[in-house]
């Protein structure tokens, strides 16, 4: 009859409004053909992924896109579930965002531990905590399971998480010049400029421009940077040294390299 009230018992999740609700005689039967939806379902709807953790989310993102971080929330009762949710989906920062694809009332399950694994998502509990055999499974399947009991914790370190997501911020420092007073030209080899530094340090393996007049004619990578004979790994103001700059041989005297690396900056 509808809105006819009844009680259910051994559900493992509160159902949503609007669930359906089937009768099977076998129990066992019904836990698989629930499995076996959900599974396809998540399939379907999202492919079948590979885990994710928190510590791994930047490697395995697509350069370029829109990072997407899925949860899956469980929690002791609604209200904490609501509080948690709507202040994860208060987290602002560019270039990234949350999709919880999934919150509600309950300890972690292993339907949780598949959707988890199917749509690529980790799981947050919230005052609860799997069983043994969940904690092992979701082990063995390598997804991520994330327990708290104080909000703020969890923010904490998903919004770490989805800094750490964002293409990293690199900017320019200019560590040197070096004059060029003579050039070897080598054969099968290539051009060796006999520089003398004349400005802070070259170190080796440094992105180079090439200056002629103050007219930046060529900009690459240094390739070998000698004292002497000897490869080192930096040369400081005032001495001499030996540098070769990848697929460049043009060098002239008079010519300066500015040498410079990229360093991250922090967000």
């Amino acid at each position: 009859m509808p809105s006819l009230a009844v009680e259910v018992t051994g559900l493992n999740d509160v159902p949503q409004a609007g669930d359906a609700f089937m009768v099977f005689t076998e129990e066992r039967k019904a836990r698989l053909i629930s499995e076996e939806r959900t599974h396809r379902f998540w399939k379907e709807e999202r492919g079948v992924g590979k885990s994710v953790s928190l510590d791994e989310l930047f490697s395995q993102m697509t350069e370029g896109e829109k990072k997407e971080l899925r949860i899956i929330i469980k929690g002791d009762t609604h209200g904490s579930i609501e509080a948690l949710k709507a202040s994860l989906e208060k987290i602002d920062i560019e270039g990234t965002k949350i999709d919880i694809i999934r919150a509600s009332v309950g300890t972690i399950t292993e339907t949780d531990v598949i959707l988890a694994l199917a749509s690529q998502a980790i799981i947050i509990g919230f005052n609860v905590r799997p069983m043994a055999e969940i904690r092992n499974h979701a082990k063995e399947k390598k997804v991520e399971i994330r327990l708290y009991n104080i909000i703020y914790k969890a923010l904490e370190e998903i919004e770490l998480a989805l800094t750490g997501m964002l293409d990293p911020i690199y900017e320019e420092i200019v560590t040197g010049q070096a004059e060029v007073r003579d050039t070897f030209k080598i054969s099968k080899v290539g051009t060796i400029a006999g520089c003398y530094v004349t400005d802070g340090t070259i170190e080796r393996n440094s992105l180079v421009r090439i200056l002629r007049e103050g007219i930046v004619i060529y900009e690459g990578k240094m390739v070998s940077l000698k004292r002497f004979k000897d490869d080192v790994k930096e040369v400081r103001e005032g001495f001499e040294c030996g540098i070769m700059v990848e697929k460049f041989n043009d060098i002239k005297n008079g010519d300066v390299i500015e040498a410079s690396v990229e360093r991250e900056v922090k967000r």
